[in-house]
């Protein structure tokens, strides 16, 4: 996310840019399209500021930075991932997250269970309290 703050007068513009997919307050969404025609450009030789200014966007709006930041980001998810990873999510409900670097044994996934079981039995607790002042506090009214 960006330190600067575009204005409404910035976002329509950025979003009449048909290489934008959308625009923020702070951030600017580029359409999956752009972003590998730009790296591939960019593998050919052709620097991130040209790049960008040939698609439409003004520098001095979006930043002198801005450019080598997305195009340096991108590259490395075209390395890992090719083309599809430009156009599928991989952020979010979707993702696993981490894995872990072990296998747990039995004894390790019931100590992980029990410690969860605990937690969660805290938590219905800790709510049941809090109902039960809630409810003291609409009698005393």
């Amino acid at each position: 996310m960006s330190k600067r703050i575009f204005n409404e007068f910035q976002r329509r513009q950025l979003e009449n840019n048909p290489n934008v997919s959308h625009v923020s307050d702070r951030a600017i969404g580029y359409q999956p399209a752009f972003k590998v025609k730009a790296v591939k450009e960019n593998l050919e030789g052709k620097g991130p500021k040209a790049i960008f200014l040939e698609s439409g966007f003004d520098l001095g709006m979006i930043g002198l930075d801005k450019p080598n930041e997305c195009l340096k980001r991108w590259r490395r998810t075209y390395e890992k991932y090719g083309e599809e990873g430009f156009l599928e999510e991989r952020r979010g409900k979707g993702s696993t997250g981490r894995p872990s670097s072990k296998a747990l044994t039995a004894e390790q996934k019931l100590e992980k269970a029990e410690a969860r079981i605990q937690f969660l039995q805290a938590e219905n607790d800790f709510l049941k309290k809090l109902e039960e002042l809630e409810r003291q506090a609409k009698k005393k009214k």
